[in-house]
């Protein structure tokens, strides 16, 4: 495809998408937007976009693809200011955001003027961010959520999957009530479990510092989720309302169960809670990319002895496998590893452990 794309926002998710987009469609032209002058800079310098305009308003009037990729409450107001701009008739509007509903109401201005909205969410992600940490694979093999209004015509969403086919993702087309939802259940109320958590032992710790030490292996890995941006989340939650609160109540009626099978001393019944628990778990892809980003660490068995860690990383070195996070823990309750070392995929994980060999490695990928 030719044309013009004009992408607002320019940090990880804005990035990927240019360059994903470039990567299928190597005569487009793209500029970019970004209150961030830096992340315009080096997306400039990167080649993630051709050029960059000072102004949404000068931005949109050649663009035949206009990609949001900023928080959900910009977006709201931007969608909004977009209604009273000069725009392409036949031009696409589309956003990159984590909640849906809120967003495509606020797109009912556009829409009243006969401008294409379709609300998008590629569900992938790093642990980086900004400009520099873009990949065109990011979404590769990913859910992409494609959230049109109710009026939407099958032409729009073909020629949006079409922009977007450098991203590899696997498009989905949901409501976006059912869109919220479903990252509700699978992203967002584990977010706030995660948080939860980690306020429970942080008011514990004030009890014995113990606890804090403690934390650092397992209960570490289980909680990772809770080190996201706390501003985003708080945005989330707000304008994921009224799922997150039916999912609070839904939690708590479940905690209520457990807890009175464990005051009744109900042996089976608890034994049922973890069984259907792990089955369930057992049944999810291990694969497969979802709502939050996976985490591939390698557990390293390594003697207690000068230099093994600097061999361990020289191997890696060695290879140009690049990690992403390494830790010694000391609390390995159920976990046989004292390294663990974190990669970016299931490629350089295996890699890595080919590399380690003369260690005893113990894979998993917590996601």
């Amino acid at each position: 495809m030719n044309g013009k794309v004009f992408i607002i926002g320019l940090g990880l998710i804005g990035g990927s998408l240019a360059m994903a987009i470039r990567q299928a469609h190597e005569s487009v032209h793209i500029v970019g937007y970004d209150v961030n002058e830096n992340n315009i800079q080096l997306a400039k310098l990167l080649g993630i976009v051709d050029d960059s305009v000072d102004s949404i308003a000068e931005g949109v009037l050649e663009a035949d693809l206009i990609l949001l990729a900023v928080p959900v409450d910009q977006t709201e107001k931007i969608v909004i200011q977009l209604a009273d701009m000069k725009l392409k008739d036949d031009v696409i509007v589309t956003d990159a955001g984590s909640t849906k509903s809120t967003v495509v109401e606020a797109a009912k201005h556009l829409m009243n003027r006969g401008i294409t909205f379709i609300g998008g969410h590629p569900m992938a992600g790093s642990h980086k961010s900004g400009a520099g940490a873009a990949k065109p694979h990011l979404f590769e093999n990913a859910f992409y959520l494609l959230t049109p209004s109710d009026n939407y015509h099958t032409k729009e969403i073909n020629q949006l999957k079409e922009w977007l086919k450098g991203t590899r993702a696997n498009f989905l087309v949901v409501s976006p009530h059912t869109h919220d939802w479903l990252t509700g259940v699978i992203s967002h109320f584990p977010h706030i479990i995660a948080a939860g958590l980690v306020k429970q032992a942080q008011t514990y710790s004030e009890e014995n510092e113990l606890v804090a030490r403690l934390a650092a292996g397992g209960f570490r890995d289980i909680t990772r989720i809770a080190s996201s941006s706390p501003e985003m989340w708080r945005d989330i939650l707000l304008h994921n309302r009224d799922v997150l609160l039916d999912l609070m109540d839904d939690w708590i009626m479940e905690m209520a169960h457990i807890k009175e099978l464990v005051a009744n001393r109900d042996s089976g019944e608890i034994y049922r809670f973890f069984a259907e628990a792990k089955v369930f778990r057992d049944d999810m892809p291990v694969h497969a990319k979802g709502a939050i980003p996976a985490y591939y660490d390698l557990y390293v068995d390594i003697p207690d002895t000068p230099g093994s860690l600097a061999e361990i990383t020289g191997l890696l070195a060695q290879k140009g496998i690049s990690i992403t996070n390494i830790r010694i823990i000391e609390t390995r309750e159920e976990i046989y590893g004292v390294l663990v070392i974190s990669f970016q995929n299931e490629e350089d994980r295996l890699k890595a452990a080919e590399a380690i060999g003369n260690y005893t490695t113990y894979e998993t990928i917590l996601a």
